[in-house]
C-alpha cells in the first residue's frame, strides 16, 4: 500500500504489449497467472504496427508492382500500370497491421489479461504507477516482466522532423518519394532502400562501415549488392554523414567519403543507424535494477534482473533486437516465475533480412566454428540447381551448410535467395535437435520445391551430391 493512495494488487504485470510482452502475458495466464499488461501507444509494439509487419507489407507491394512492370519474360505483358500509393498505405494499415493488433488485443482478453494503458514507473521492487493523461494509479505486484522495446537512434545534424524520417516516418509516406536517401544500411535500411526502389524511387544509401548488412557474410551480400545495382540504388559506404538541410521542398544531405565532403539532394532523407533501449523514464533505478551500457538490462538465464522478482526481455537486454528472440525470452521469464526449471539456449536463432534476394542465417558460420576450435566444413549448393527457383525465374544466390568434418552434425547454415525466411526453419529445427547432414538427405522433400535446396546441399555436405 501507498501512503495516500490505495494500491490495487497484481500477481504478474508485463510493461510492453510487444512481440516480447503480449507473448509473456499470454504464457504468463496459461500457467495459471493473474495477469496485467501496461501499454502506452500500441498493442502489438513496434514490430506489428511501425515495424516488422508493415515494412513486410511495403515490400510485398513493391514485388507486386515490378511483377507487374517486368513480367514479359513469362510471356505476360500490361499496360498503364500505375501505383496508387494511399490504397497501397491504407492496405497495409486497415488490412494488415489492424488485423493483426486487434487480434493481439482479442487474444490477451481471451486469457482474461488486464490491459492497462498509460505510463508505467517503478515506486519500488514491488509498486508502480501507471499514468495516463488524465488519471494515474498505483498497482503493487509479485513479479514484473519489463518488455518495452527500443527505438530508432538520432544523430547530430540529423534531427527528427520535416524531412528527415526516422523508420517509422519512412513507413508511412504518403506518396512515393521520387529521391530518397538512406542513412545507414543495415538490415532496416536495405530492406526499405530495396522496397522504395521497387515502388519507384531513386534510392542512394549512404553506409559508414565498409559494408551494408555488415551483420552477413560478404558473398550473401554481394547477392543483394548485384540486385541493388539492376535497382538503380547508390551504395555509398565508408561514409561519414554530416548534415540534413531542409530546402522546404527537398533536402540536402552532406557527408564524407575518402576525405572528401559529397552531397545528394532528395526528397526526404531516412536515419537507419541503430536503436536505443526504452530503459530509461522507467524508474528502474527505484525498483534498483541495474542498467548497464547503452541501457541495456544484465538477466540471467531465465531472464532475472539483479532483483529477484523482476524480469526483462527483448530489445532491452543483451544480444540481437529481434522480435523472435523476444517472444521465446518471454516464454521463458512466464514459465521461470510459474516455477517451470526453463532457460534460454540461443543455440539456433535465425536471422532474416528481407532484401531482393532473401538473406537468412542461423547458428555459426565457418568463421564461427574455427574461432570455438571446431573443426568444420562448409557446402555451398546454387539457388539455379533448384528447379522450383528456375520456375520462379529466381535462381540468384546459395544455400551454405556448415557440418563437423567428422560426423557432419548441421552447426550452422547461411542462405542467400529466393524464400530464405521460410527455408531457415529447417535448419533451424536441424541444428536445435542435433541433427547430422545424412539425417536431412534422408528426410524425403517434396518435388519441385525451395525446400529441396536444404537436402541436396546435406547430399553435398555428405560427398553424395546428385543436382550439382
Amino acid at each position: 500500500m501507498v501512503v495516500g493512495d490505495f494500491a490495487i494488487e497484481l500477481d504478474t504485470v508485463v510493461i510492453g504489449a510487444g512481440p516480447g510482452g503480449y507473448v509473456a502475458a499470454i504464457r504468463a495466464a496459461e500457467m495459471g497467472q493473474k495477469v496485467a499488461i501496461i501499454e502506452r501507444e500500441y498493442i502489438g509494439g513496434v514490430c506489428l504496427n511501425v515495424g516488422c509487419i508493415p515494412s513486410k507489407a511495403l515490400i510485398s507491394a513493391g514485388h507486386h508492382y515490378q511483377e507487374s512492370l517486368d513480367s514479359k519474360l513469362f510471356g505476360v505483358s500490361a499496360e498503364n500500370v500505375k501505383l496508387d500509393f494511399s490504397v497501397t498505405q491504407d492496405w497495409k494499415q486497415n488490412q494488415v497491421v489492424n488485423k493483426l493488433t486487434s487480434g493481439v488485443e482479442m487474444l490477451l482478453k481471451k486469457h482474461k489479461v488486464e490491459i492497462l494503458r498509460g505510463e508505467a514507473f517503478f515506486v519500488d521492487e514491488h509498486t508502480l504507477r501507471v499514468i495516463h493523461p488524465d488519471s494515474a494509479q498505483t498497482y503493487s505486484f509479485n513479479n514484473a516482466i519489463v518488455a518495452t522495446g527500443s527505438r530508432p537512434i538520432e544523430i547530430k545534424g540529423f534531427k527528427f522532423g520535416g524531412r528527415v524520417l526516422d523508420s517509422t516516418g519512412g513507413l508511412n509516406l504518403e506518396k512515393v518519394p521520387e529521391k530518397f536517401v538512406i542513412i545507414g544500411g543495415g538490415v532496416i535500411g536495405a530492406e526499405l532502400g530495396g522496397a522504395y526502389a521497387n515502388l519507384g524511387s531513386e534510392v542512394t544509401i549512404i553506409e559508414g562501415t565498409d559494408s551494408i548488412l555488415p551483420t552477413y557474410e560478404k558473398d550473401m551480400v554481394k547477392v543483394v549488392l548485384d540486385d541493388f545495382k539492376k535497382k538503380g540504388i547508390t551504395v555509398v559506404t565508408s561514409a561519414m554523414a554530416k548534415e540534413a538541410v531542409d530546402n522546404g521542398d527537398s533536402v540536402t544531405v552532406k557527408y564524407e567519403v575518402g576525405g572528401k565532403e559529397e552531397s545528394v539532394t532528395a526528397d526526404y532523407v531516412m536515419v537507419t543507424v541503430g536503436r536505443r533501449a526504452n530503459t530509461d523514464d522507467l524508474g528502474l533505478e527505484q525498483a534498483g535494477v541495474k542498467v548497464g551500457d547503452r541501457g541495456l538490462i544484465e538477466v540471467d538465464k531465465q531472464g532475472r534482473t539483479n532483483v529477484p522478482n523482476i524480469y526483462a526481455i527483448g530489445d532491452i537486454v543483451p544480444g540481437a533486437a529481434l522480435a523472435h528472440k523476444a517472444s521465446y525470452e518471454a516464454k521463458i521469464a512466464a514459465e521461470a516465475i510459474s516455477g517451470k526449471k526453463v532457460a534460454v539456449d540461443y543455440k539456433a536463432m535465425p536471422a532474416v533480412a528481407f532484401t531482393d534476394p532473401e538473406l537468412a542465417s542461423v547458428g555459426m558460420t565457418i568463421a564461427d566454428a574455427k574461432a570455438a576450435g571446431i573443426d568444420a566444413k562448409q557446402s555451398k549448393f546454387p539457388f539455379g540447381g533448384n528447379g522450383r527457383a528456375l520456375s520462379l525465374a529466381k535462381t540468384e544466390g546459395f544455400l551454405r551448410l556448415v557440418t563437423t568434418k567428422d560426423d557432419n552434425v548441421i552447426i550452422g547454415a547461411q542462405i542467400a535467395g529466393v524464400g530464405a525466411s521460410d527455408i531457415v526453419s529447417e535448419l533451424a529445427l536441424a541444428i536445435e535437435s542435433g541433427m547430422n547432414a545424412e539425417d536431412i538427405a534422408l528426410t524425403i522433400h517434396p518435388h519441385p520445391s525451395l525446400g529441396e535446396i536444404v537436402m541436396d546441399a546435406s547430399e553435398l555436405a555428405l560427398g553424395l551430391p546428385i543436382h550439382i
